[in-house]
């Protein structure tokens, strides 16, 4: 996957792609990363990227002819036709299925903003989509880009290393994740639960489908109004809410 990313700040990048997983993926070879400042591409002798909001107001507005440029350049470049997102409050809440569907893709560009807002046509003509991290506001798209990235690219063939990790995260099956125990068995009192020593597989796995299922339950049930439940799962779960 090749990911460009238009930023006023390309310094902010460098710790967060090249450490960890992000890192291990571009030694993989199963990303490569680009940050460009795309001040670089204002047509003005002072390279200025923002004006005043027509009809007034607070705030300085992103000009849109350095963005427009800069993707344009990327977009002839490119052997694909790449995903554009805009970082931007009022996007599509990001969640794991748009990190699922975007990691099917070659080629993605981020477009991180500053300042009161992008100049609409930006919206309009250049990008595929606008993401939102969540209902709150941040200074800039960097850090909405890094998380964004981090997500994807966790999902690409081989990066974890362990295929069956990123299938069984969090809401990668649409419910919330088991708990997870370690060595030693009994730390202070606190033992681990007896099915995962039985070793007995079939009962370690129902254990883990019945921890998800209370977890989410529990914690997001709201997830449990789009999951389909299987018979098993109907009858786990009404001993889970019995318990409870």
């Amino acid at each position: 996957m090749k990911i460009d990313v238009l930023s006023l700040f390309p310094e902010m990048f460098e710790g967060v792609l090249g450490s960890s997983i992000l890192k291990k993926a571009a030694e993989k070879q199963a990303a490569s990363y680009r940050v460009i400042n795309f001040r670089d591409y204002a047509d003005n002798k002072h390279h200025t990227v923002d004006d005043y909001p027509y009809g007034g107001g607070a705030g300085m507005v992103l000009k849109p002819q350095p963005i427009f440029d800069a993707v344009e350049t990327l977009q002839g470049e490119a052997t694909v036709k790449p995903r554009v997102i805009l970082l931007c409050p009022q996007g599509e809440r990001y969640t794991q299925k748009k990190a699922e569907e975007l990691a099917r893709e070659e080629h993605l560009i981020f477009v991180c903003g500053h300042y009161e807002g992008y100049d609409e046509r930006i919206r309009e003509h250049v990008v595929t989509d606008e993401i939102s991290l969540g209902d709150y506001v941040l200074t800039g798209g960097e850090l909405g880009a890094m998380v964004i990235i981090d997500s994807v690219v966790r999902l690409l063939p081989g990066v974890l290393g362990n295929e069956a990790s990123p299938v069984l995260d969090s809401y990668s099956s649409g419910l919330l994740e088991h708990p997870h125990y370690t060595r030693p068995a009994d730390f202070r009192g606190m033992k681990v639960p007896d099915a995962l020593l039985s070793g007995n597989h079939k009962k370690i796995e129902e254990w883990r489908m019945k921890e998800s299922l209370r977890r989410t339950w529990m914690r997001r049930p709201d997830l449990l109004d789009s999951y389909s439940l299987s018979e098993v799962e109907k009858k786990l779960l009404a001993e889970i809410q019995k318990e409870q």
